[in-house]
């Protein structure tokens, strides 16, 4: 006995596929045409970011000697770095995009201070002493936790030392000239560029110090600026 085709129920079925097809349809493109708006405000901001960061650089080439230590630049570098610091001890997959692109303007905006404070420092004849630092996430290198603390220590024995850290894997153009011209190579992480010269594997405070006596003239010359502001 032939059995009677429901055709209401067939269409109710077609048209419910259909409806839930146009709605993932118009959901994707929702989601693409938001993507495409968001990263499109994203590059925005960076280009805006990257011409008030090179603006701030041309202005602040005619600094003061005076205020050589604490150029705007130094400031903004100081706000990021704790930004980092409390990204890296909280991280998520949800804020894993967030950090990197924290970690790309950080490491711009220390090359333009680090280039700027040479400048500024040379014309101003100042004492200067400068480094670079090199690291990697601690499951690619143990020892690269422990040369941060080291620089923390030397950072606040030496006021005036001037400490550039750099994310080895960050995929940056800038990072990337930085570690072609010194030949910095991930087998010898942690790195040291101290005032120009190439220092790898991790190093002490005490190391650091009997490798570059140089350093006992910033205390010297901290010193003096101190004596001479009391007058």
């Amino acid at each position: 006995m032939n059995q009677k085709i429901d055709w209401k129920k067939y269409i109710l079925v077609f048209f419910i596929t259909l409806s839930l097809f146009l709605t993932a349809v118009y959901l994707s493109n929702f989601f693409h045409r938001s993507r495409a708006e968001e990263i499109k405000s994203i590059q925005s901001k960076i280009a805006i970011d990257i011409l008030s960061s090179e603006t701030q650089y041309a202005l602040l080439e005619d600094l003061s000697c005076k205020d050589v230590s604490n150029s705007m630049l130094s400031q903004e570098l100081n706000s990021l770095g704790d930004k980092i610091d409390y990204q890296e001890s909280n991280s998520s997959a949800g804020n894993a995009a967030d950090l990197v692109d924290l970690k790309r303007y950080y490491s711009l905006l220390e090359i333009k201070d680090y280039l700027l404070m040479q400048k500024v420092t040379e014309r101003c004849g100042e004492k200067a002493f400068f480094i670079l630092y090199f690291y990697t996430d601690k499951e690619n290198c143990s020892e690269c936790v422990k040369q941060g603390y080291v620089l923390t220590a030397l950072r606040e024995k030496y006021p005036s030392l001037r400490v550039y850290s750099f994310d080895y894997s960050l995929d940056l153009s800038a990072v990337r000239a930085l570690k072609s011209i010194y030949k910095i190579d991930d087998r010898n992480l942690p790195a040291l560029i101290i005032n120009k010269e190439v220092v790898t594997g991790f190093k002490s405070v005490e190391d650091i110090e009997e490798q570059f006596p140089e350093l006992e003239t910033l205390l010297i010359v901290e010193k003096t600026k101190e004596e001479l502001g009391k007058k």
